[in-house]
C-alpha cells in the first residue's frame, strides 16, 4: 500500500526531509507538484520518523505543501531487448526522443555476483590497441581504470576501444559529461556502426549530482542482465572523479563529518561495490570494466586513485596523449599471454620495453650532450619506431599484426643476438628478409 505525506519539513539542495513511518533505505518516492508535474527521490536516510530524501531532478518549484507518495519499491532499470541503441539519464528516462523502453524492471545496487558461482578470468578481450592488446592486456572480467588528468583524450580512447572490441555489448555510463564530450559519444557509435550493440546512461554536467551517482548503478545492472544471457559485456563508465564528487557533494549537503580531503568515509566502499560487479559466469557470460579515473593534479596519492588502485587489477596510465609502458599495468595478463596468445608473446612484449627503457636513457645522454655510441644510436631509432608503432592510439592492429609488427621493428633497429631473447624463438619468427 502507497503512503503519502503533504507535509516537507525541509529542504536543502536536492535533498528534502519529510516525517514519514514504515519506508526503507533505498524506498523510490513520488513528490507530486501543484502545477502538475511530477518529479522523484530516493530514501538517502533515516532518523526515526524523520526520512531524508534524494532528488532526481532539480528542486525548483517544490513546495513544502507538495505530496509525497513512497511507492514501496527501490529504484529500477528497465532492461529489454529494444534497450540496445538506446541513450537514458542516469534516472533511467529516454534522452534520445525515443519511447519509454519497454521491459522487465530490475533493482539496481543488488549484491555483487555470488562468488561461487565466478571461474577465474583466463580469456582475452581484443581491442586492437597495441599497448593494451600486446603489452596489458585486457581480460575477460577484469575491472581496470584508466588514470589520466583532464584534458587527455581518454573518452577518445574509450571510443576507439568501444568500437574495436568484440564483446557482444558495449554500456557507456557517462558522468559529469559536457555537451560536446556526450555527442562526441553518439556520433562516433553511429559513424562506427556499432550503435546498435550499445547502450548510454548519460549525466551531463548541467544535471543533479544525485543522477551521477546512480549511472553506474544503471549500467551495472543492465549489465547483470545481458551478462545472465550468455553476452560478453565491455562497461565503460567516465568518469569515476565526477562520481566520487558527487558522493562529496551530497554528503557535505547532509552534514556528514567528511573524511580525507571532504569525501565520504565510505568511499572505498562505494567504489568497490560497483568495481565489483565485474564478473565472468560459469556457462554463461560475462562483464568487464573499464573506468577513467582524472587525477587532480595528476597526483596518485589523491582519494580517488588511491582507493582505486587497491580495488581493481591494474590500470592503465594514460599520459600526453598515449599509455605509458612504465605507468600501466595489468595483473591478469599473465593468465592469457602464451596460454590464449602466441608462444612469442611474453618474451616479445618483455624485450621491446626493456629496449624501450634503454632508448629512454639514450635519449638523457643525446640531451645532455653525450658523445653518443653505435648502440645509443640504434636504441633512438627504435624508440621512435616504437612510439609511431605501438604508442599511437590511432592505429588499429589485431593482436597478431602486433607481434608481427614488433619483430619487424626489432629486425630493422637491431641484429638477432642484441635483442635478448630466445634462440629457439628468433629461428621461428624472426623475419627471413632480415637475418644476416
Amino acid at each position: 500500500m502507497k503512503r503519502v505525506y503533504e507535509r516537507i519539513k525541509d529542504m536543502r539542495g536536492n535533498l528534502i526531509t519529510v516525517n514519514a513511518e514504515g519506508v526503507g533505505l533505498g524506498e523510490l518516492a513520488e513528490i507530486n507538484l501543484k502545477d502538475g508535474r511530477s518529479v522523484y527521490g530516493s530514501v538517502l536516510r533515516l532518523n526515526g520518523d524523520e526520512v531524508t530524501l534524494q532528488v532526481f531532478q532539480n528542486t525548483r518549484g517544490i513546495s513544502t505543501g507538495d505530496k509525497v507518495t513512497f511507492l514501496n519499491r527501490r529504484m529500477q532499470a528497465v532492461y529489454g531487448e529494444n534497450l540496445l541503441g538506446r541513450r537514458l539519464s542516469g534516472a533511467g528516462r529516454p534522452i534520445d526522443l525515443g519511447p519509454e523502453v519497454v521491459g522487465d524492471s530490475i533493482e539496481i545496487g543488488q549484491p555483487s555476483f555470488n562468488p561461487t558461482k565466478r571461474i577465474i578470468p583466463k580469456d582475452l578481450v581484443r581491442t586492437n590497441i597495441p599497448m593494451i592488446d600486446m603489452f596489458n592486456c585486457l581480460v575477460k572480467s577484469q575491472k581496470i581504470p584508466i588514470f589520466s588528468i583532464p584534458g587527455e583524450p581518454y573518452n577518445a580512447l574509450l571510443m576507439r576501444i568501444a568500437n574495436q572490441t568484440d564483446a557482444d555489448v558495449v554500456i557507456i555510463g557517462g558522468m559529469g559529461l559536457t555537451f560536446v564530450d556526450y555527442q562526441a559519444f553518439i556520433d562516433n557509435a553511429e559513424q562506427a556502426g556499432s550503435m546498435n550493440k550499445t547502450v548510454m546512461f548519460i549525466h551531463r554536467a548541467t544535471d543533479p549530482a544525485v543522477e551521477c551517482i546512480l549511472v553506474p548503478d544503471m549500467a551495472l545492472a543492465c549489465a547483470e542482465k545481458y551478462a545472465m544471457n550468455n553476452q560478453n559485456v565491455l562497461v565503460l563508465l567516465t568518469d569515476m572523479t565526477a562520481f566520487a564528487d558527487s558522493l562529496k557533494e551530497i554528503a557535505i549537503t547532509m552534514d556528514q563529518v567528511p573524511s580525507n580531503r571532504g569525501y565520504p568515509g565510505s568511499l572505498y566502499s562505494d567504489l568497490a561495490s560497483r568495481y565489483e560487479k565485474a564478473v565472468s559466469i560459469e556457462g554463461s557470460g560475462s562483464i568487464t570494466i573499464i573506468t577513467v579515473t582524472t587525477m587532480p593534479g595528476d597526483d596518485v596519492t589523491h582519494p580517488i586513485p588511491d582507493n582505486t588502485g587497491y580495488i581493481t587489477e591494474g590500470q592503465f596510465y594514460l599520459n600526453d596523449g598515449r599509455i605509458d609502458p612504465f605507468g600501466s599495468l595489468s595483473r591478469l595478463k599473465q593468465n592469457v599471454i602464451g596460454k590464449n596468445t602466441r608462444e612469442d608473446h611474453g618474451d616479445l612484449a618483455n624485450a621491446m620495453i626493456r629496449l624501450y627503457a634503454e632508448s629512454k636513457k639514450a635519449r638523457e645522454r643525446q640531451g645532455m650532450g653525450f658523445k653518443l655510441s653505435r648502440w645509443d644510436e640504434k636504441l633512438l631509432e627504435y624508440s621512435y619506431l616504437f612510439e609511431e608503432r605501438m604508442m599511437n592510439l590511432a592505429v588499429n592492429y589485431t593482436l597478431e599484426e602486433s607481434l608481427d609488427l614488433g619483430w619487424d621493428t626489432l629486425s630493422e633497429c637491431f641484429l638477432p643476438n642484441e635483442v635478448g631473447i630466445k634462440k629457439m624463438l628468433i629461428e621461428k619468427f624472426w623475419p627471413k628478409a632480415a637475418v644476416k
